[in-house]
């Protein structure tokens, strides 16, 4: 299988095959984000040769001897069938619409079990596709799109060069929900900055509660030495959260949702991971974040969240055998 650098997935996206199609990302601005330094170019899609050899070699892998051993070892006859393949890096959908569809072909050639095709996307992926090609996309299985929205505070989104604004995000979510296309949100705990950090979650429940994203999952912003924020730290022109700060944040931001939702802090960087179901659970996610914020000191959350931090990258060595899907990837 063809990986390059670090291979980053969400945590519900663990039982998907993991298909590299693209490395990089084309934006490659945001000041706060080193997800792609360890690579010596900014984005690349891989080959289709090497894509399809991929999808050929994860097939075998699952009839090879040694995965036949796997599957009797976890009781079972035959291995599950794939239903979902995970394309990977930064936004894969924003490849040409016959490229994507292509790729599609392919999946659904090797794997016709495979009813569902999702990536990471950015806000402006879809730009560029015109409303018929986004419903031709959908057909094709494209759905379950993960978007690192971050925010829809426009300043924050202005100073950390996200490239669109709060008004892009609901034109482009609406777009992609008018051709059937299903997408979650990375919210980015802390982006706005201290003592803004509320106000940028009330920004962003405002545009998210006229949306329908199946999930809203933040993360808490950590800031590494080679990113652009780390020097804008020092030049003075910017200062981070208080961790208890960010839980603020969070509290504000489940306040002020009022759409059906899952809320699913799941990430390494989540000191304390929470998830409910919005609205049912708001009450006992409220609840929960009230006791963090009233009983744990900011140096007890901030030494939590670096140690899960530090943990989790310790294990991007390691392959994971991705269990009966029989096809290595890398864990988040």
């Amino acid at each position: 299988m063809h990986y390059t650098g670090t291979i980053w997935r969400p945590p519900y996206e663990a039982d998907s095959l993991l298909l590299e199609v693209t490395a990089g990302c084309t934006h490659h601005k945001c000041k706060f984000c080193t997800l792609y330094c360890d690579l010596p170019f900014k984005f690349r899609m891989s080959p289709i040769e090497d894509i399809e050899n991929d999808l050929l070699e994860a097939q075998v892998l699952r009839t090879n001897p040694y995965s036949k051993m796997l599957i009797r070892l976890q009781g079972k006859d035959d291995p599950d069938p794939i239903r979902r393949v995970f394309l990977t890096g930064a936004n894969p959908f924003v490849l040409k619409t016959e490229k994507l569809l292509e790729i599609a072909s392919l999946i659904h050639k090797y794997f016709p079990s495979v009813n569902s095709i999702g990536c990471f996307a950015r806000i402006t992926d879809s730009v560029n596709k015109t409303d018929d090609e986004l419903i031709r996309l959908h057909r094709a299985g494209y759905n379950g799109l993960t978007i690192g929205v971050e925010t829809a505070d426009n300043e924050a989104l202005a100073f950390m060069r996200k490239g669109y604004n709060s008004k892009d995000i609901l034109t482009q979510c609406k777009r992609l929900e008018q051709a059937g296309i299903e997408y979650g949100f990375f919210y980015l705990t802390g982006i706005s900055g201290k003592g803004k950090g509320e106000t940028g979650a009330k920004a962003s429940a405002r545009v998210f509660n006229q949306l329908h994203p199946f999930l809203i999952g933040p993360n808490m912003l950590t800031i590494y030495p080679e990113s652009n924020l780390y020097q804008e730290i020092q030049n003075g022109n910017w200062e981070e959260e208080s961790e208890i700060e960010k839980y603020q944040e969070l509290r504000t931001l489940v306040e002020n949702l009022n759409i059906p939702t899952y809320y699913a802090a799941m990430g390494a960087s989540n000191a304390f991971q929470l998830r409910g179901r919005l609205p049912k659970d708001k009450e006992q996610l409220l609840e929960t974040l009230d006791r963090i914020i009233c009983e744990v000191s900011d140096v007890t959350a901030r030494n939590i969240r670096i140690h899960k931090i530090q943990a989790v990258l310790r294990c991007f060595v390691i392959p994971l055998y991705m269990r009966s899907n029989c096809c290595i990837g890398t864990a988040e």
